[in-house]
């Protein structure tokens, strides 16, 4: 029969023969013979062991019991991102406001950038991307990251272009041309779910597709090619290293992002393209440190050589939304889809149905003044704010932006004021003792929600710009981002 405790005791055993089958590692028994009699005290006979069996039996009945089980032990998936409980069983959201300062400070020197970008993004679709350490599969996460990471692309760069590449069978495939519309490239994205990985990936075929993709991009906007590579290995038909420099010789930067170990041409790829620079070949760690890499490259790029740096003017229109005639409908040139509502270009009045676009007669490059409002950001970014300490806390009782009440400024003796003896103070790098955090141009406390609000979102100070508001001009000295500027209008980097 089976005991309580999963074992399992014959009936026609005796205490002697149950010691014999008994296996503890934690408990440390006197030596017996092999009946399982006690080798001290040869007065108990029988008795003795069965005394000693019982007793081992509810000793190890009772260390099972104060163990933790194995399946107690997992962490599942869904509890790796929250935040860790106090003593008192309350949430610690300090960690986790750290964690999103953390994300949001970054190095915000005005430095030349190239705005308009033409990116060919490869995705590894080879048997490497149907392993599951990262859940559910590296292939449906990438499909995943790659959906938001077009929808972020456009955000930050309205007037740039995008085309997919993809590798599989040892050759390279294309997903979708290079273009300015996002809805095409999400639309061929969906389709690839259907697909299964299949094959070994080919770093030349690809980045030889991306070569000619790219070969009629204008030399004012940057050439850039982002893989996502899973496997260890490479089918190539001919010599990489010869493609490594026809893609210096075409300008054409190659960023990589590895989902198993590093691998050697890949960074070497990244830092010959680059300038040396080796910072544009990582490792994902995790999911959450996938996605960071992923949507790290949005942002554009630094421009490095004398060559790059060049300057050049481009001409634009900026044509306005206009209604077919008598309420009729006509046909996109970019599309030749029936459309009552469009723009015309500004140099031979072709009628095209969504901005930003080439025309496609003329060529003339097609934008809204907010397309190149929004990609301008990057050249100046907003400054970071800094953490007010419990000392300035007490001129402010609510978030400037979204009147949120902040906590009561704890007087100069207090524990975890910052000044006294009261107490040892618990601080976070990055993390406000009080829960402000001033904007270093108009002094005005904002909250942490508004602080990741107007840097990854609005990429302005909302009280910089009521300064700027109430004064009518930038008379204050104030650009409304965060930014000083003289009297002559030249904006002081380092205010």
């Amino acid at each position: 029969m089976a005991d309580s405790d999963g074992e399992f005791v014959a009936d026609d055993m005796s205490d002697d023969d149950l010691m014999d089958h008994t296996i503890d590692d934690d408990v440390d028994h006197e030596p017996t013979d092999r009946h399982g009699r006690s080798g001290g005290g040869g007065g108990g006979g029988g008795g003795g062991g069965s005394k000693s069996s019982a007793r081992t039996r509810g000793r190890r009945k009772r260390d099972r019991k104060g163990a933790a089980q194995a399946w107690e032990q997992s962490k599942r998936t869904w509890e790796t991102n929250l935040p860790e409980e106090d003593q008192d069983g309350l949430l610690n959201l300090t960690t986790l406001e750290a964690e999103r300062r953390r994300r949001l400070l970054r190095d915000t020197t005005p430095l030349q950038r190239g705005i308009i970008r033409h990116m060919v993004l490869v995705l590894d679709m080879s048997f490497a991307m149907a392993e599951k350490d990262l859940l559910p599969t590296r292939y449906r996460l990438t499909l995943g990251y790659a959906a938001a990471f077009v929808r972020e692309f456009f955000e930050q760069n309205p007037i740039s272009q995008l085309g997919i590449v993809g590798m599989r069978g040892g050759v390279a495939v294309r997903i979708s041309d290079l273009g300015g519309n996002p809805a095409e490239h999400l639309e061929k994205l969906k389709e690839l779910k259907d697909q299964d990985p299949q094959g070994n990936p080919s770093l030349q075929n690809a980045l030889e597709m991306c070569r000619g993709a790219l070969f009629h991009a204008p030399s004012h906007g940057t050439r850039e090619v982002l893989i996502i590579y899973g496997a260890l290995l490479s089918s190539d038909p001919g010599d990489i290293h010869e493609t490594i420099n026809s893609l210096i010789a075409d300008r054409i930067r190659v960023s990589v992002v590895g989902l198993s170990a590093e691998v050697a041409i890949c960074a070497e790829i990244c830092s010959r393209t680059n300038a040396g620079d080796e910072s544009q070949y990582n490792v994902a760690m995790d999911e959450t440190h996938y996605r960071d890499l992923f949507l790290a490259a949005t942002t554009p790029p630094v421009t490095r050589t004398a060559e790059q740096s060049v300057a050049s003017i481009l001409m634009m229109g900026f044509p306005s939304r206009t209604l077919a005639p008598g309420g009729s409908t006509s046909y996109c040139a970019c599309h030749s889809r029936p459309a009552r509502e469009g723009y015309n270009c500004t140099r031979c009045g072709v009628r095209v149905c969504r901005l930003p676009a080439e025309c496609p007669a003329c060529g003339l490059t097609l934008i809204l003044s907010t397309h190149l409002a929004r990609s301008y950001h990057h050249l100046f970014p907003l400054r970071n704010w800094v953490e007010v300490p419990w000392s300035a806390a007490g001129r402010s009782a609510a978030c400037f932006s979204c009147m949120c009440p902040f906590p009561d400024p704890k007087p100069p003796d207090a524990p975890g004021s910052g000044s006294g003896g009261g107490g040892k103070e618990n601080k976070v790098r990055g993390v406000s003792e009080s829960g402000r955090y001033a904007c270093e141009v108009c002094g005005n406390h904002f909250c942490i929600d508004c602080d990741i609000f107007a840097h990854e979102v609005v990429h302005n100070c909302p009280g910089c710009q009521s300064l700027s508001a109430a004064a009518g001009q930038h008379d204050d000295g104030v650009n409304g981002n965060g930014n000083v500027q003289n009297g002559d209008g030249a904006m002081v980097v380092d205010g």
